[in-house]
């Protein structure tokens, strides 16, 4: 696991208050809302907010592939790689 990867998985467990999961918990490929991690539409705004935040990134929120980015810890490092270069 890149340290990326660690990190936003700390971000999202710090975010979102899940005190009852570890880091190793989430897969790197590990859906993150719906049947995979389980959550919802408010923790996706708040996880928006501290991606933003924690990396200085922008994020359009009406943007037809931002959903794409959120689907799950690979694809937003992935995300966040690219907005940071």
């Amino acid at each position: 696991m890149s340290d990326l990867h660690r990190e936003i998985k700390q971000l999202i467990i710090d975010a979102l208050g899940l005190e009852d999961i570890e880091v190793d918990d989430i897969g790197d490929h590990q859906t993150l809302f719906g049947e995979g991690l389980g959550l919802d539409s408010v923790d996706a705004l708040e996880l928006g907010l501290a991606i933003q935040k924690e990396y200085g990134i922008k994020i359009d929120a009406d943007a037809k592939d931002t959903r794409n980015h959120f689907s799950n810890v690979a694809s937003l490092a992935a995300f966040v790689t690219a907005k940071s270069a």
